[in-house]
């Protein structure tokens, strides 16, 4: 029966049409994210990014291990989404738009989803030249080691639920595209 000539071709049917959908969504998603960002002033973004980050990064934070950024800029490019911003640290993490950077982190959100949700290691991005980081290369690797000192239990649970579920699901429609 597994060898039957319509059922294989209706596997096969479905089979393409997965991979077209998938193909389109991981097409598609970037472009209306980026049109949809861009409708919220510059002030608004850096409010809630800080917000987020201040939270995942309370614990490293109260021990001191973000440190080495005072005085340092990190931009983050988000390039797909049409996001950057800079990032430094002085008691808690300070978000701006007009900063020179000391170190530049380029991905697209998929990869940063992934690395997020601890399904990929940033130094496999690097060499797979989907993580890019231009500038202070020693300034670079204590971000990249904190990227990966980053628990997702300590976001709250719908967070850490949320960033999985998506996890998940791009890992699904990268598999079929």
């Amino acid at each position: 029966m597994a060898n039957h000539p319509v059922l294989n071709s209706r596997n096969h049917q479905v089979s393409v049409i997965s991979q077209q959908l998938a193909s389109k969504v991981l097409k598609f998603a970037p472009k209306v994210s980026q049109k949809s960002l861009a409708l919220v002033p510059d002030k608004l973004k850096l409010d809630l990014l800080g917000k987020m980050l201040n939270l995942l990064l309370k614990e490293q934070i109260e021990d001191a291990e973000l440190d080495f950024l005072q005085g340092k800029w990190v931009e983050i490019q988000v390039a797909d989404i049409g996001l950057t911003f800079q990032l430094s640290f002085d008691n808690q993490l300070i978000l701006s738009c007009q900063q020179q950077a000391d170190v530049t982190f380029t991905a697209n959100v998929p990869e940063l989803l992934l690395v997020a949700a601890a399904k990929e290691d940033p130094d496999t991005l690097f060499f797979q030249r989907k993580l890019l980081i231009e500038g202070d290369t020693e300034l670079g690797l204590e971000v990249k080691n904190l990227l990966l000192s980053i628990e997702l239990d300590s976001l709250p649970k719908a967070a850490k639920l949320a960033i999985e579920k998506l996890a998940i699901t791009l890992q699904t429609l990268q598999q079929y595209a």
